[in-house]
């Protein structure tokens, strides 16, 4: 039996194609927040990341932000 390489190519490229729709529509906006929410955020994370509190920073979920 031989096998069909192109087909199992380009289901291979249509299952990428799909993961990648399913995160990107799954990605929080970026309009969710207002810049200025957002650039303290990011500066919070710089002083955390320089060593700040040495604590992190907890996300909105209460998860720890890497």
């Amino acid at each position: 039996m031989r096998i069909p390489w192109k087909l199992i190519g380009v289901a291979s490229v249509a299952g990428v194609a799909a993961t990648g729709a399913v995160v990107a529509r799954n990605r929080r906006p970026e309009s969710d927040l207002e810049p200025d929410e957002l650039r303290d955020r990011l500066h919070g994370r710089l002083a955390d990341a320089e060593g700040g509190s040495g604590e992190g920073a907890a996300d909105d979920d209460g998860s720890r932000a890497p």
